[in-house]
């Protein structure tokens, strides 16, 4: 009996593609909107950076445990109609969020948001590349993207809508969150009913590789440093580049949610450019120029005028997006069979680093400076040297194998 994957190779099931980039632009919508609205907690609560830092870590440490877990759980169990479950613990976050009238219950909807999250990822992560037909790299950055946009889109919907209307206007965000309950449903539909002849023979579709163990657990390591640098440095701009604006230069909230969008906006640009030169020069190359090449401008970018951080953040942007699509296609192949595991292991370690680094980041910034953090995190992307002990393309290649 064919698979999936072969009946599918060469065509794209681009419906259920763009219904899952389309929830993840609805999912990061939502969790950007809760990232977008720290002026307005801060001021509400009189909150310092470290208990800013804390409500970030909350969010991205609930997500990153639960993901690698389910990814693990439904490598072996697939769980179709976990999808929807998705978007309903995120409206719940945002619901509770709205109506928040305490520091503790701020925790609390950050961690609903956070585990919307965990559900998420890992099952939609793998649906994509089920419906690629074959062309991965092209449908984890298009899936990428959708969650790209979906967090540019925070910073402006919270400076047109939200800022000027309070926190409580976040309830008429659960609409949206409605939506893709009923698009996951019907993705949930469409990906069980490709369960069974996916389990029941041997997938042919996905390419195996020569390397040893040793070679794959410190490729992965590698990878995982790299995102270290990566996630901090962005966990950097979520969390506090609006405040670097409105402290360093004066700039009002409402402007600085428009800078950050161009940061953003040129982050989601980067994610969808990734993937596909991934697929045609290979991933090894992507990943180089994606950490590495952003080092000169991050450099410059603590000690520039506003004009010209405004503009240094759209080549930091593009450049550092276009790594992760390349890295997690890369991870995947590394162990080819556990995509869910790798999904849910890649997008997990992101957020567990970015609510990680948000803390100390956040208690460097109350005890030194805001500009001081970003002259810290501004080094960062020299860790991509580490790139050089990565397999290259031609040993990546080997025999069919499960994806």
């Amino acid at each position: 009996m064919a698979t999936v994957e072969n009946r599918i190779a060469s065509n794209t099931v681009f419906a259920v593609l763009i219904s899952v980039t389309v929830c993840h632009l609805i999912n990061d919508t939502l969790q950007a909107l809760m990232l977008a609205i720290y002026p307005i907690l801060r001021d509400s609560y009189a909150l310092t950076f470290a208990q800013i830092g804390i409500i970030t870590m909350v969010f991205h440490v609930t997500a990153s445990i639960l993901q690698p877990l389910i990814g693990l759980y439904t490598d072996r169990r697939p769980l179709p109609y976990s999808l929807p479950l998705a978007p309903a613990f995120t409206l719940l976050g945002v619901l509770l969020l709205a109506f928040a009238t305490s520091y503790a219950a701020i925790l609390v909807a950050a961690a609903a948001v956070g585990i919307g999250s965990a559900i998420f990822h890992p099952e939609a992560s793998r649906v994509a590349r089920i419906a690629s037909g074959g062309r991965f790299g092209m449908a984890q950055s298009l899936f990428q993207v959708g969650g790209n946009v979906g967090s540019s889109l925070g910073p402006l919907l919270a400076a047109w809508i939200i800022l000027p209307r309070g926190q409580s206007s976040l309830v008429w965000f659960g609409v949206i969150a409605l939506a893709a309950v009923g698009i996951l449903s019907g993705v949930g539909r469409w990906y069980s009913q490709h369960l069974r002849p996916t389990h029941t023979s041997r997938p042919v579709s996905a390419i195996g590789h020569n390397l040893g163990s040793r070679a794959v657990s410190l490729s992965l390591l590698i990878l995982l440093a790299l995102m270290f640098s990566k996630f901090v440095y962005t966990s950097s701009f979520s969390s506090f580049y609006t405040f670097y604006l409105i402290d360093h230069f004066q700039v009002p909230v409402k402007d600085a949610q428009i800078y950050l969008f161009v940061y953003l906006g040129a982050f989601a640009i980067g994610t969808f450019a990734g993937g596909p030169i991934g697929d045609r020069i290979g991933r090894k190359a992507v990943i180089w120029f994606s950490i590495l090449g952003a080092l000169p401008f991050t450099l410059a970018l603590p000690f520039a005028n506003l004009f010209w951080t405004v503009v240094l953040t759209v080549p930091i942007g593009l450049i550092l997006a276009s790594a992760f699509s390349a890295m997690v296609v890369y991870a995947q192949e590394l162990l080819p069979g556990r995509v869910g595991m790798i999904s849910g292991l890649f997008f997990g370690t992101a957020f567990g680093i970015a609510g990680l680094s948000a803390v100390p980041l956040g208690y460097l910034a109350d005890h030194t400076s805001i500009t001081f953090v970003f002259q810290v995190c501004s080094v960062l992307p020299a860790i991509g040297l580490l790139t050089i002990f990565l397999p290259g393309t031609e040993r990546m290649k080997g025999q069919p194998s499960s994806p």
